[in-house]
């Protein structure tokens, strides 16, 4: 049997960092042919802080940007069900799968920074009720996704939350059922969805710099979805496992970065994303490909 090929991915956060920095950034991803994929995260304020801080929104960015790296899968890990309504994070997914020729990931996530919530006024339920609206919208993008969706009468849904009634998503996606979706809940029923629906999972990701991966965190995390696609005779091999490791800022963070990523692969990661604080802009991107992403792939094979 071939031996699954582990695909090496970098991101770049849209906050603490002007345009023509994270443009540049992004120019240069695109000229690294190690990097796989590139991604970012989803959020209104700077995470690092309890609240405010600059923060680019994350759909548009995407959009600005994916010219920048033609070829290669681009991605959010996570963006936040809480931010938007999912019938129009459903068109606009529709747009960027198109712009990107199919090779757009939705990452998902049920939302969980109450510093970037409560100054806009956005709803952020508690849990469980935060779950079921997260539940409730990643079936709404399924369904319309779906054939059904792509010309009247549509699709009627009946939700507590997101009802649809003869709803079309017109033009439809380019990927048939829709861009592939990767889910980030980690608990009991974060765990199950994903499994039952999606086509990945992302492990949490690291905010502040110098903080390790938590590998052992993520080995038992897979191990659940595993077992959860076991149970329900889903074939794991066509599933992916993102682990995500931060690259720091220095040249030692990088070497630290390089063991960490190696570990996550023997632990079963199908999809490794490099972390990289987009300040550092094109320079950095060059040291992490130089420093981590090359080193790697020629560990991987």
């Amino acid at each position: 049997m071939t031996a699954r090929r582990i695909s090496i991915g970098i991101k770049t956060s849209p906050q603490a960092v002007d345009w023509p920095t994270l443009d540049a950034a992004w120019g240069r991803i695109g000229e690294h042919d190690v990097f796989d994929s590139a991604w970012m995260n989803d959020h209104l304020t700077d995470v690092s802080r309890e609240r405010h801080g600059p923060s680019l929104e994350a759909l548009t960015t995407m959009a600005a940007l994916v010219h920048r790296v033609p070829g290669k899968w681009v991605g959010h890990a996570m963006l936040s069900a809480t931010f938007r309504h999912p019938a129009v994070l459903a068109k606009a997914a529709t747009v960027l799968d198109h712009a990107t020729s199919g090779r757009f990931i939705v990452g998902l996530g049920a939302g969980w920074h109450e510093g970037e919530h409560q100054p806009f006024g956005i709803p952020l339920p508690p849990m469980p009720e935060r779950f079921d609206r997260f539940e409730s919208a990643v079936h709404v993008l399924r369904v319309l996704w779906s054939d059904a969706a792509s010309a009247p009468p549509g699709v009627t849904r009946p939700d507590p939350f997101y009802p649809l009634a003869d709803a079309t998503n017109e033009p439809p996606t380019l990927t048939p059922g829709g861009p592939p979706l990767w889910l980030g809940g980690q608990k009991r029923r974060g765990i199950a969805l994903a499994a039952a629906v999606a086509d990945g999972w992302a492990a949490p990701t690291v905010v502040a710099l110098g903080v390790p991966a938590n590998l052992d965190y993520f080995s038992e995390k897979r191990e659940a979805i595993l077992a959860a696609l076991e149970a329900i005779g889903r074939d794991p091999s066509s599933f992916e496992i993102s682990a995500q490791v931060a690259t720091g800022t220095t040249s030692e963070d990088r070497r630290s970065a390089l063991d960490q990523a190696r570990d996550a692969a023997k632990r079963g990661a199908t999809h490794i994303i490099l972390g990289m604080p987009p300040a550092l802009g094109a320079v950095g991107v060059d040291a992490v490909a130089r420093e981590v992403a090359v080193p790697l792939r020629e560990t991987l094979g």
